[in-house]
């Protein structure tokens, strides 16, 4: 699919600075869209939505098709009545970090409270009435996920054992007698986990509704593959590549590489994807059917797995020991395209890719990912600069798996430094700007620049550090920081680059 030249800013959901100690969609997410458009930005790109598991990492969610509850704006369910202003007052301000523990500890109870009430008084309150109808016709058009969802997240907490894989034969199993005794046992706790998924996506469907009238996309992220303490495993466990006992026998990750001897084991199970094609990938159809309800424009990450992927065996405690097994690939994409017409896809193929991969990728009409900071080191790395961009590429000056910008200058050799400068002129350590206006400047039919480098800030706000498990994705903006200023630059440089389009042409 063709875009149209655009630009746009990287911030995930979480890194707003919202009320309550982690970013939401509440009235900060609405006021960063009019940010955009006074900005004259196009694309607005998030990372997965999903709710997170250990680690906190929107990359390893619970469900590839619910919402993560810590996003609700507990302001706006104030508004709707579900939960009364003084309830939410003590929460945690618009300022700082997110603090995951503090955050699951209060806001979550305060969640459960809310929803709670709606479902004591939705049927006879005047006010919730509306609201009431609605929630009955989105649990029955959802309910192809929600249900499972929500039994899976209510025996998660039940159990409390860390993942599906060790709670009791019977609901492990999804013995059909188990999950309705389950289902009849918790009714009321499996209902509340129903209101939060309405509460999401009527916030979320409110949010996007707010950006298309202000001419902006959202972009999204889907992650080639699923947790293993997911939903989705245990409710679909013949797709997966899982023992007799329901363990994983081969994982995913990535070989070792200049940065990684011992490579990355990731640990996610992979797909059966032989069994998949034999039912015409109909799990896959339907997941990014929901990732198209979600988004305007979907970023596949590791696109290089649809070719082929690294298969490591379980028992392995690094990915040394894997092998490179084909993907269905082209197969895959036709059946998604015959049932859901064209789509608006960007391959994430950033790493060591091969020619089959951009074969496939070419073949599909997708751009592809280049990072200006990945340009400097030798001259093989050349194709990340914005004299070697094609047409068909989303440009960034980076992502959230790499450093800031600024961060990255901090610690760069003297090299790469005098490869910056001998590029884009003196920076006077300063090359943020230099390199956005450079990035911007490319045929990249769109450019995307992360929220940090905007503000020029260091490697303080580093968004994720792979490979290490604690202290990622808790970056939350400044309070303050959509300046009039940071406006107005943004606004002339889309100007002079000719960047003031809707990328899907609208």
């Amino acid at each position: 699919m063709r875009f149209e030249r655009s630009s746009g800013v990287l911030l995930h959901v979480s890194s707003l600075p919202s009320y309550g100690g982690i970013g939401d969609l509440g009235p900060a997410s609405h006021e960063f869209v009019a940010f955009l458009a006074a900005s004259k930005q196009h694309i607005w790109q998030v990372l997965p939505l999903c709710p997170t598991g250990f680690g906190n990492s929107p990359y390893a969610g619970s469900s590839a098709f619910a919402g993560n509850p810590f996003l609700i704006s507990l302001e706006y369910l104030s508004d709707w009545g579900w939960i009364d202003g003084a309830r939410i007052a003590g929460l945690a301000g618009r300022g700082g970090n997110v603090d995951f523990g503090d955050v699951e500890a209060r806001k979550l109870a305060l969640l459960h409270e809310a929803a709670g009430n709606f479902l004591d008084r939705g049927r006879q309150d005047a006010q919730l009435a509306g609201l009431w109808s609605e929630f009955e016709e989105f649990c029955r058009a959802e309910s192809s996920w929600l249900t499972d969802y929500a039994l899976y997240a209510v025996l998660r907490r039940e159990f409390n054992t860390g993942a599906w894989t060790e709670w009791p034969e019977a609901v492990r199993r999804r013995q059909p007698e188990a999950l309705a005794q389950a289902a009849s046992t918790h009714g009321r706790a499996l209902a509340r986990e129903q209101a939060l998924q309405f509460a999401f996506a009527k916030q979320w469907n409110a949010l996007r509704e707010a950006a298309a009238g202000s001419g902006i996309r959202i972009l999204g992220d889907v992650a080639i593959f699923v947790n293993m303490d997911s939903a989705d495993v245990w409710v679909h466990p013949e797709i997966f590549d899982l023992d007799e006992t329901l363990k994983p026998t081969r994982i995913a990750g990535v070989p070792p590489d200049y940065f990684s001897p011992t490579g990355q084991r990731w640990g996610n199970p992979l797909y059966r994807w032989d069994v998949l094609a034999e039912r015409g990938f109909d799990w896959w159809i339907e997941r990014i059917r929901r990732a198209c309800e979600l988004y305007d424009i979907v970023r596949l990450d590791h696109f290089r797995g649809f070719e082929a992927y690294w298969s490591i065996p379980a028992e392995e405690e690094t990915a040394v020991n894997g092998a490179w097994v084909k993907a269905p690939g082209l197969e895959l994409f036709r059946a998604l395209e015959s049932a859901l017409g064209p789509l608006p896809l960007v391959a994430e193929d950033l790493g060591i890719i091969t020619p089959e991969v951009d074969a496939l990728r070419f073949e599909l009409g997708m751009p592809g990912m280049k990072v200006i900071q990945f340009g400097f080191s030798d001259k093989s790395a050349h194709m990340h600069l914005p004299h070697e961009y094609t047409p068909e590429t989303v440009a960034y000056t980076g992502t959230h798996d790499n450093d800031t910008t600024q961060g990255w200058w901090q610690t760069a050799g003297e090299q790469e430094r005098a490869a910056v400068e001998a590029y884009v002129g003196p920076v006077y350590e300063r090359p943020v700007w230099p390199l956005i206006r450079a990035t911007a400047a490319s045929v990249a039919q769109m450019a995307v620049f992360p929220l940090q480098d905007l503000l020029e800030m260091g490697s303080e706000a580093r968004m994720n550090t792979p490979a290490i498990a604690a202290g990622n994705w808790s970056w939350r903006a400044p309070e303050g920081c959509l300046t009039a200023e940071l406006r107005s630059r943004l606004a002339a440089l889309v100007e002079v680059t000719d960047r003031d389009n809707d990328p899907l042409g609208g």
